[in-house]
C-alpha cells in the first residue's frame, strides 16, 4: 500500500498538487495529468496504483482546487482551453523540477488520461521526461468540431521532437481520439522513428479506466495497468 501525502505547492499558478509516495520510494516519480475533473477521488485511486508500483505520484490540478461537483464540465472544458500551450509547459516544468529537486527523484515520467493526454505528449515534446503514456488523450491530432468546449491546436508539428518513449493506451470505441486519428499519432511517429507503442482496445471507449463511470472496462483497464507497469519498470527505474 501507498503512503498518500496530501500537500499544497505553490507555483507561479498557485496550482494544487496531490501527492502519494509510496512506503518503498525507488527514485522514480510521475507527474500525473488528470482528465478535466481535476483531483477527484478517481484520480487519488490512479495515483495509488502508480505509488503501489513503487512510483511517486504527482498529480497536478490546472484548476487551483475549484471542484468538478460545483462546475459544469462545460465550464471545466473552457477552462482548460484558456490554459495555453506555453503556460502548461511552464507550470509543468516548476513541478517537474521540484520532483527532481525537493523530492529526490531520480527519474520523472508524465501521464495523462483524457483531456491529460494531450498535456502528457505536449511535456515530452518539450521537456526533459523519461517516458510518457497518453491514455486516450483527445486532439493530440485532429481538431476539435466547431461548438466543441475544448477549443485546443493539435501537436503535429511538435511530434518530430519527441523527447522520450511514449505509451498510447486507446479505446476503438472512442471518438476524441477516434481510431483514425489514433492511426494518423502512429503513422506520423513511425514516419519520425519515434520510440512509440500503443493498444487499441477493441471493447473500450473513452475512459476505460475510470471504475465510478459507465464507460469502465474491467479487462482493458487490468491490461492497461499491466503496460503502464511494465513500460515505468523499462524507462524509470535506477
Amino acid at each position: 500500500m501507498a503512503e498518500t501525502i496530501n500537500a499544497e505547492f505553490t507555483t507561479a499558478g498557485s496550482s494544487r498538487v496531490h501527492l502519494t509516495r509510496p512506503q518503498d520510494d525507488g527514485g522514480a516519480g510521475m507527474l500525473l495529468l488528470p482528465m478535466v475533473t481535476g483531483i477527484n477521488e478517481q484520480v487519488r485511486e490512479f495515483a495509488a496504483d502508480i505509488a503501489n508500483a513503487g512510483i511517486t505520484a504527482l498529480s497536478w490540478d490546472p484548476f487551483d482546487g475549484r471542484s468538478a461537483d460545483d462546475t459544469p464540465h462545460e465550464e471545466l472544458f473552457r477552462l482548460m482551453g484558456e490554459l495555453d500551450d506555453e503556460t502548461a509547459l511552464a507550470e509543468q516544468q516548476r513541478l517537474l523540477t521540484h520532483m527532481f529537486d525537493e523530492l529526490g527523484l531520480a527519474k520523472v515520467g508524465v501521464i495523462g488520461y483524457c483531456s491529460g493526454g494531450r498535456p502528457a505528449v505536449l511535456a515530452a515534446c518539450n521537456l526533459d521526461i523519461d517516458a510518457a503514456v497518453d491514455c486516450y488523450g483527445a486532439f493530440v491530432v485532429g481538431t476539435p468540431p466547431e461548438g466543441f468546449p475544448l477549443q485546443v491546436s493539435p501537436l503535429t508539428d511538435q511530434l518530430p521532437r519527441l523527447r522520450c518513449p511514449l505509451l498510447g493506451l486507446f479505446g476503438e470505441e472512442d471518438s476524441y481520439p477516434s481510431p483514425d486519428q489514433v492511426a494518423e499519432l502512429e503513422g506520423l511517429l513511425r514516419d519520425h522513428g519515434k520510440d512509440f507503442e500503443s493498444k487499441m482496445y477493441s471493447d473500450a471507449g473513452h475512459a476505460f479506466f475510470a471504475v465510478d463511470r459507465p464507460s469502465y472496462r474491467p479487462e482493458a483497464a487490468l491490461d492497461g495497468w499491466a503496460r503502464i507497469r511494465r513500460f515505468f519498470g523499462e524507462h524509470l527505474a535506477s
